[in-house]
C-alpha cells in the first residue's frame, strides 16, 4: 500500500456500471451489492439494460447498466447520480454522463477507447481529449488486456477470456472501497461452482484488478462505507420478483393450501414463474403456459380445485387476461394477478418502467367487474404485498390485482427475512364434506364472500361459471333483478375490504402545507425528497398508497389536513384521475413523468418548493 494511500469515510456512495450486455455489468454490480449487504451496508439497486436480445456492440442502444447506491444510513433509492462510474467504452461513457455527479471518478477501459469505438458511440472528437472530463477523476485502465492476459494464462481460450473483465472491474471496486476481496472469491466460487476452470480464472482476474487498482496513483484515495447502525436481524438483499415469489409461498403456506402459477414468460415479470419453478419441495406448482389466456385459465381452474392460484404478467399480458378475469369476478374465485408494470403502450419500452397500468387493473374488463388491486412500493414489501394479496383473495373470495413495476422487479434491497410463525394466519372460507347449508352463493354476512367447496368433496356438487347465476342457489339466471342483485353483491363484498385494512398512514406531520401523494413504487424516491425538505424545516407530509381498492378508510379525513395535495406519478395522471373520481371534494395538483426513468430526488424537491412558495 502506498505511503500516500487514504481512506476517506462516506455516509453514502453511488456507482454505476455501464458497459456492452456481453460486458457482465449486471453480474459484477450485484456482485457489488451482495458484497455491501454482507458487510452490512443498506442499499438499493437499478438495472438498467436495452430491450433488444443483443443490441449493435459498441452503440448508445446496446448499453447495459447497473447503478448501486450503498449507505452508513438507510438508503431509499438507487440514487440520482454517480460517484463513481465503470465505462466499458465510449458509448457507455456517451449514455452515462448525464447521470454522473460532478468530480465523480470514472474508471474506462482504455482498450475499447479507439476511433472505431468513438464513431460507433456517435462521438465527433474524442471525448478523452476534448476537455470535457475536465474536473472529472479519469482512470484510463488497460482492462481488456490485462484481463485477457490473466485468462489465457489460466487455461481459457480468447473469447472466454474477454467475459472475465468484469472481474477486473469489480477487483478495482474491491480496493477502491475496501472491501474484503474474499467475499468475491466466495462469490465467484458459488457463481461457477460446476466449472472450476472458470472459479481459478476469474478469481485471478478478480485479483489483477485489485492489484492493479492498488499500484495506480489515480486510485491512492480509496473510500469506507460503514455498516448501518441498529439494523439487527437475519437480512439478505433481494429483488422485486424474488420477494413477490416467495410472498406467495408464504401465502399458501399460512394458508395451509397448495400454491399454483399459471403464466406466460414477458419481460419483466419472468423471474417470478421462474423463482416458483424452482420451489417444488415446498408444493408449489409452476405451469409455463403457451400464451397469457392459457397462464390465467389454468389459474382459474386451479382456484376452482382449492389451490392458492396465481398468474404474472405485465401490461400486455395483463390486456390478454382481461376476459378471464371477468370470468374469476363472477365466479368469485381466489387469484392472485400480479402485474409488473412496463413502458407502453403495446410493446411500447418493455425494460423500462412505468405506472400506466392501473386504469386497467381497475377497470380494464367487460361489465360491473370489481376487484380488489394492490400496489407494492419496495422491491423488499413486495413479499408483504403478495402476502396480503393472498390473504385478502382467499378470505373474501375474489380476484386481487397486485401492481408493481420494472424499477421494484428488478432492483434490489436489504430485506429482514420473516420468521413464518411472526406471519399472520389466512382462513379460507372451505366448506365441510356434507355440509346440509351448503349454497354455491350463500355468502359470509360480514364479508360478504360465498364459501369454497372443492369438487369431489362429499355431498357438495354445484356449478359456477360465466353466464350469471341465480343468488344463493346458484343455477342459471337470465332475470335482470337477480342480476341487479348479483351486481351489487359482488361490488359491496369489494367495498367491504376497507374495514379489513390499515387506515392510510402520514409521514411527516398530520397537519402541513402541503401533502405529497404517491403509490407503488414512486415510494423511494418520494420519502427521500420529502425527508430532505422536512430536514430544512419545510411543512410537508407524504401519503404513499398500498391499497388502491378500495381506498383506506381514512383517506379523505388525511387530505383534508393540508393545505395542498400533489400527486406524483409515472404515467399522465391516473391516480389524481381516480381520486378525483372517490373524493372530488379536495383540489389535486399533480406530477407527471413518462420516460421510462423512476422518480429522481432532485426534480421532486425542485416541484415540491415551487408549490409550497405558491402557498406563501
Amino acid at each position: 500500500m502506498s505511503k500516500n494511500h487514504r481512506v476517506i469515510e462516506l455516509d453514502e456512495v453511488v456507482v454505476k456500471f455501464a458497459g456492452d450486455s456481453g460486458d457482465g455489468m449486471q453480474l459484477t454490480g450485484t456482485q457489488f451489492s451482495d458484497t455491501s449487504a454482507f458487510i452490512g451496508n443498506d442499499l438499493s439497486t437499478f438495472p438498467d439494460y436495452p430491450a433488444e436480445i443483443r443490441a449493435p456492440q459498441g452503440t448508445v442502444a446496446g448499453v447495459s447498466g447497473f447503478q448501486v447506491h450503498i449507505g452508513h444510513k438507510e438508503v431509499s433509492t438507487p440514487g440520482d447520480q454517480a460517484d463513481v462510474l465503470v465505462a466499458m467504452n465510449p458509448a457507455a461513457l456517451k449514455a452515462n454522463m448525464k447521470w454522473v455527479k460532478d468530480g465523480a471518478t470514472i474508471i474506462i477501459d482504455i482498450d475499447n477507447f479507439d476511433s472505431k469505438h468513438y464513431k460507433k458511440a456517435g462521438y465527433v472528437e474524442d471525448p478523452l481529449g476534448d476537455n470535457s472530463l475536465d474536473g472529472y477523476n479519469v482512470v484510463k485502465a488497460p482492462i481488456s488486456m490485462l484481463s485477457r492476459d490473466v485468462a489465457k494464462n489460466n487455461g481459457l481460450d480468447n473469447k472466454s477470456a474477454d467475459k472475465t473483465r468484469n472481474q477486473f472491474v469489480a477487483g478495482l471496486l474491491y480496493w477502491l472501497f475496501n472491501r474484503d476481496i474474499r467475499i468475491g472469491e466466495k462469490f465467484l466460487k458459488a457463481k461457477f461452482r460446476s466449472k472450476p476452470e472458470l472459479v481459478k480464472a476469474n478469481i485471478a482476474v478478480l485479483h489483477e484488478g485489485y492489484n492493479y487498482a492498488e499500484t495506480i496513483e489515480a486510485l491512492s484515495t480509496t473510500f469506507h462505507v460503514n455498516p448501518v447502525k441498529g439494523k439487527k436481524g437475519l437480512f439478505r438483499n433481494i429483488t422485486g420478483n424474488q420477494a413477490t415469489a416467495w410472498g406467495l409461498l408464504a401465502g399458501a403456506e399460512k394458508a395451509g393450501l397448495e400454491l399454483f402459477l399459471g403464466s406466460y414468460p414477458i419481460t419483466p415479470a419472468t423471474e417470478i414463474l421462474q423463482e416458483i419453478s424452482k420451489r417444488k419441495h415446498l408444493g408449489a406448482i409452476a405451469f409455463q403456459a403457451e400464451d397469457e389466456i392459457a397462464g390465467i385459465t389454468t389459474a382459474i381452474g386451479a382456484a376452482y380445485a382449492g389451490k392458492l392460484a396465481c398468474t404474472s404478467t405485465s401490461g400486455p399480458g395483463l390486456a390478454l387476461k382481461g376476459e378471464a378475469i371477468g370470468l374469476a369476478v363472477i365466479t368469485e374465485l381466489p387469484i392472485v394477478i400480479v402485474d409488473v408494470q412496463r413502458g407502453g403502450p403495446s410493446t411500447g419500452l418493455p425494460t423500462k418502467t412505468e405506472q400506466s397500468d392501473l386504469m386497467q387493473a381497475l377497470y380494464g374488463r367487460s361489465g360491473e367487474s370489481p376487484l380488489i388491486v394492490l400496489a407494492a412500493s419496495t422491491p423488499a414489501n413486495c413479499f408483504n404485498f403478495a402476502f396480503e394479496a393472498s390473504r385478502l383473495a382467499l378470505e373474501h373470495m375474489t380476484p386481487v390485482i397486485l401492481l408493481t413495476d420494472s424499477y421494484l422487479a428488478n432492483g434490489s434491497e436489504l430485506w429482514r427475512i420473516p420468521d413464518m410463525k411472526d406471519l399472520p394466519a389466512i382462513h379460507p372460507p372451505l366448506v365441510e364434506d356434507n355440509d346440509k347449508d351448503y349454497k354455491p352463493y350463500r355468502r359470509d354476512p360480514k364479508r360478504l364472500n360465498r364459501y369454497w367447496a372443492i369438487p369431489g368433496q362429499e355431498g357438495l356438487r354445484h356449478r359456477v361459471g360465466g353466464l350469471e347465476k341465480a343468488n344463493i342457489t346458484g343455477e342459471v339466471s337470465h332475470d335482470p333483478m337477480n342480476h341487479q342483485i348479483m351486481v351489487d353483491l359482488r361490488d359491496e363484498k369489494v367495498q367491504r375490504v376497507v374495514d379489513f385494512i390499515p387506515n392510510q398512514e402520514v409521514i411527516g406531520p398530520e397537519e402541513a402545507d402541503m401533502l405529497v401523494v404517491g403509490w407503488g413504487g414512486s415510494y423511494g424516491a418520494l420519502v427521500s425528497a420529502v425527508n430532505d425538505l422536512q430536514e430544512e424545516g419545510k411543512s410537508l407530509a407524504l401519503a404513499q398508497f398500498n391499497y388502491i381498492n378500495p381506498l383506506p378508510a381514512n383517506t379523505a379525513e388525511v387530505f383534508s389536513r393540508y393545505k395542498k395535495i400533489l400527486v406524483c406519478e409515472l404515467n399522465l395522471g391516473q391516480f389524481a384521475s381516480y381520486l378525483r373520481s372517490k373524493h372530488p371534494q379536495f383540489e389535486y395538483l399533480q406530477y407527471n413523468k413518462v420516460q421510462g426513468l423512476p422518480l429522481f430526488i432532485s426534480e421532486l424537491k425542485e416541484k415540491f418548493n415551487e408549490v409550497l412558495e405558491s402557498i406563501k
